[in-house]
Parts: C-alpha cells; sequence; structure tokens
C-alpha cells in the first residue's frame, strides 16, 4: 500500500471564525501526518487555476470573492488511503448533507462557506499539492511519538 499525499485548504470562512487550529487539530488526532502548511492570499491567476471546472458557472465571482476574502492556509498531508481518509474526515461538500462529526457538518454554514477544501482523488490530490507547494515546502520526517506507517 503506497502512502499518499493530498491538499486541504482552510478557507475564509473558517480563517474568520477562527477554525484553523481545531480543523488542524482533527487530521492530527485522527494520526495523520502534516508534511507542508502555509498561509497565503489568492490571487485571481490561482483561483481561476484551482477552480477551473466552475469559471465559466454564474456563481464563480461570489466563489472568487469569498476565497479573497482573508488569507487561506494550504496543508499537505500524508498517510495511506489519504485522499479517502480526509474526505471522510471532511465530509459532503454541501454542509446540509455533510454528517455530524465531520468538519464540514460541524463547522459550514453554507455550501458557498463551507470552510474547507479536499482534494477529491488522487489525480487531483497531486495537481493540487504542486499548484499550492512548491517542492522544498513539503518534508519527510519519522514521527517519533506514532506508530509508523507499515504498522497501519
Amino acid at each position: 500500500m503506497a502512502i499518499e499525499r493530498t491538499l486541504v485548504i482552510v478557507k475564509p470562512g473558517a480563517i474568520q471564525r477562527e477554525l484553523t487550529g481545531e480543523i488542524i487539530t482533527r487530521f492530527e488526532r485522527k494520526g495523520i501526518k502534516l508534511v507542508g502548511i502555509k498561509m497565503m492570499m489568492l490571487d485571481d491567476a490561482m483561483i481561476e487555476e484551482h477552480y477551473s471546472h466552475l469559471k465559466e458557472m454564474p456563481f464563480f465571482g461570489d466563489i472568487k470573492k469569498s476565497m479573497q476574502r482573508t488569507p487561506v492556509v494550504a496543508l499537505a498531508l500524508e498517510g495511506h488511503d489519504i485522499v479517502k481518509r480526509v474526505r471522510i474526515l471532511t465530509g459532503e461538500t454541501n454542509p446540509r448533507e455533510a454528517a455530524p462529526g465531520t468538519i464540514r457538518g460541524d463547522y459550514s454554514i453554507s455550501l458557498s462557506n463551507n470552510v474547507i477544501h479536499a482534494s477529491a482523488n488522487t489525480k487531483e490530490a497531486l495537481e493540487e499539492l504542486q499548484r499550492f507547494f512548491k517542492e522544498e515546502e513539503l518534508f519527510s520526517y519519522r514521527r517519533m511519538n506514532v506508530m509508523d506507517y507499515s504498522d497501519d
């Protein structure tokens, strides 16, 4: 079983509500390894590339505006089946459908303010990680306080 990496973005709605630490803690408490983190403002080009599949939709302007309200926090996470595990923890994109106990189920207010982005699949995760992180911003290290991945 290969170790994967994925991207999570803590969105402006979470930043404004001071939920960043709580969201990161959810992943860490689940034993998910943090291998990259940075705060950044998203410019028009980054948003248009990241949300290119929505660019022609009538609500794209609202997405752009909401994603530029504050900086975002980009996280690179690593582990076995990490894309799937992170998607389970984040919950359904529509907060009305997200189960209690998931990040979106507990913190999202509306579809346009769903507090978090998580890559949908391994191909998307690779593309998104390359978009948000330079190779030297991602780290490999052995954690001393948890079991080795081979014990999963």
